[in-house]
């Protein structure tokens, strides 16, 4: 089956082809680890820095070179990150040695379009993290491992695995490395000049390992991986680069948390139903609480794309009270993820599941106070019972009889309309298209209406919900005289 390492993850600035300006003008950049050099690149290296120079040669040879310290502990959390991130495509993932991480793609490689397609979202994936990596395909995990160490390369045959690994540098195997001088005494550079060598001395001078190393890069041994196990519940924080005050500007770090949710969501096939954001501020005695963003779905979701557009409109509108450090993702409420139905013919306007994205996303636009759905009350009078509610509030419906007529927008204060040839006038003379709906209520509460409610047409053929006003009530009793009024207008 394929696996696919991704090996040497680094920061984009210190790639080879990094044209950032600040870099160029810093003369490039290094990495130290005990105070030498590790990590050079391409800028460094043209002004003569090397691996191996201690820090002292290197601002001799060139002050202007940036120097980074080198932190293991944080280099491991970042592949673990990038592992949890890679699960939406599988959920067999391996953490080795040397920053590499191996994904068992075999399975995926359908679903995901083919290995070019694959390779292409593993490449994004990536650049959500600000790293970059070698990618590189074979049957065997151990195989796959040494080709990324060499370049980008995709094999998917066992034959094609061994012409490809032959050629390699005996280097890149690391058992080999403690022996590196005897092999280079009798004459060895590559992978095929050790494999030549008698498989019995080979075991008597350099033990099983190495035997058993090369035997799984070429597929002649099984392999055995220690799979990435996830926590049961997810949460995952990042500190900021600096102090940040604008809420806006942590989208970068809010998609990079996102991406591990969603590859935790994917492995444990569940979908998030609300997640929280919380921006931590700097700590002291005056130390402020939390900023927390909560985002509730109206369907769970796994789906990144999706979630990282409803946080862009929430960070957009959030302010905080104090510069933010560092940010923290929480999956609040979980739901089990429903596979999608793809029907032969698609329902016109979309599925139910792209309404509910939509709903979200105008949440998210416009906040939850100004998106309302009806909910109208047990109630005769239009007016009261014409109620409306966030679209995400649990109030049981009421359903009104289909035989009654009721206009698409209700006004919230009716219109009193001129009154020509004793017919109700609004723009053009109405003439009424259905029969009368009379509602008395209110005597219970000192709200009495006594209304006549009909469907009128205008000469433009536009309908109108209009009422008479009936003499008996307290507003006719005055004047003593009919009066039409405008109520609402239909669609």
């Amino acid at each position: 089956m394929p696996k696919l390492p991704l090996e040497v993850f680094q920061p984009k600035w210190l790639r080879d082809d990094a044209d950032a300006a600040a870099v160029k003008a810093a003369h490039g950049c290094a990495v130290l680890e005990k105070g030498v050099v590790v990590i050079v690149d391409r800028a460094a290296r043209a002004v003569g820095v090397r691996v191996g120079m201690k820090r002292a040669g290197v601002n001799t040879l060139s002050a202007q070179t940036r120097l980074y310290e080198r932190d293991s502990a944080r280099e491991n959390a970042v592949q673990r990150e990038v592992g949890i991130a890679l699960m939406k495509f599988s959920p067999d993932v391996a953490l080795l040695d040397e920053a590499t991480v191996i994904v068992e793609v075999g399975a995926s490689l359908r679903l995901f379009g083919g290995m070019l397609s694959l390779y292409r979202l593993v490449k994004a994936l990536l650049d959500t993290f600000g790293l970059s990596a070698r990618i590189s395909v074979a049957p065997t995990g151990q195989g796959a491992w040494l080709l990324a160490k060499h370049g980008n390369r995709r094999v998917l045959q066992i034959t094609s695995l061994e012409r490809a690994l032959a050629p390699l540098p005996m280097y890149a195997v690391p058992e080999i490395r403690p022996f590196a001088d005897w092999f280079t005494g009798l004459g060895c550079a590559s992978i095929a000049d050790v494999r030549r060598l008698p498989r019995a001395g080979l075991q008597r001078r350099c033990g099983e390992h190495l035997l058993d190393s090369l035997d799984r890069a070429f597929g002649l041994a099984p392999e055995l991986f220690d799979w990435l196990e996830l926590p049961p519940t997810f949460s995952a924080r990042i500190e900021l680069p600096d102090r940040l005050e604008q809420a806006d500007g942590a989208v970068f770090a809010a998609h990079r948390l996102l991406a591990q949710l969603c590859g935790w969501l994917c492995a444990k096939q569940l979908a998030a139903a609300a997640v929280t954001f919380s921006f931590e501020h700097e700590r002291g005695r005056q130390a402020l609480a939390p900023t927390l963003i909560e985002i509730a779905l109206g369907e769970p979701t796994w789906r990144e794309e999706h979630l990282l557009r409803l946080v862009k409109e929430r960070l957009h509108r959030a302010e905080l009270p104090a510069p933010a450090i560092a940010l923290r993702l929480d999956a609040t409420k979980i739901a089990s993820a429903q596979p999608v139905n793809d029907n032969l013919f698609p329902e016109p306007g979309g599925t139910p599941e792209d309404h509910a994205r939509l709903l979200e996303l105008l949440i998210a636009r416009l906040g939850v106070e100004n998106v309302l759905r009806p909910a109208p009350t047990a109630d005769y009078r239009p007016e009261v019972a014409n109620r409306w509610v966030p679209v995400g509030a649990r109030e049981k419906k009421s359903v009104l009889p289909q035989s009654l007529p009721r206009p698409t927008w209700m006004l919230e204060t009716p219109i009193r309309l001129l009154t020509r040839q004793n017919r109700p006038f609004y723009g053009s003379p109405l003439r009424l298209a259905s029969p009368a709906e009379r509602i008395e209520a209110g005597w219970f509460d000192n709200g009495l209406i006594t209304r006549d409610y009909y469907v009128a047409q205008a000469e433009n053929r536009s309908c109108y919900w209009v009422y008479l006003e009936r003499v008996g009530s307290r507003a006719a009793e005055e004047e003593q005289e009919q009066r039409w009024f405008l109520h609402g207008l239909f669609g």
